[in-house]
């Protein structure tokens, strides 16, 4: 079984700051690629950020300059650092990770929960 778990969402005024942890467990040969979506109320689920085994990144035009995604292999966790939060941030924020699990030759997409931001004006 393989588990993802997101924390640290919540309620946050605009202009102040988040970090959502993304923490991969289970039966994990190799974790690939991590990302962050986030889908607003009555919206698709839109990409906000990833991050490549060997910390290649790319942004959301919309977060550009405002959010970091990250990455800790060592405790098979991402990281999303989100500054300058805005109330068109708010939404429920999931990640999902390719992960080729043990005695396995192919990679799977997982997903987490999701946890919730959002961001009063």
């Amino acid at each position: 079984q393989v588990q993802l778990v997101e924390s640290g969402g919540g309620l946050v005024q605009a202009g102040g700051s988040l970090r959502l942890s993304c923490a991969a467990s289970g039966s994990i040969g190799r974790l690939n690629a991590m990302a962050w979506y986030r889908q607003a109320p009555g919206q698709q689920r839109d990409l906000v950020a990833s991050i490549g085994k060997s910390g290649g990144t790319n942004y959301a035009d919309s977060v550009k300059g405002r959010f970091t995604i990250s990455r800790d292999n060592a405790k098979n966790t991402a990281y999303l650092q989100m500054n300058s939060l805005k109330p068109e941030d708010t939404g429920v924020y999931s990640c999902n990770a390719g992960i080729v699990r043990f005695f396995s030759t192919r990679e799977s997409t997982y997903w987490g929960q999701g946890t919730q931001v959002t961001v009063s004006s």
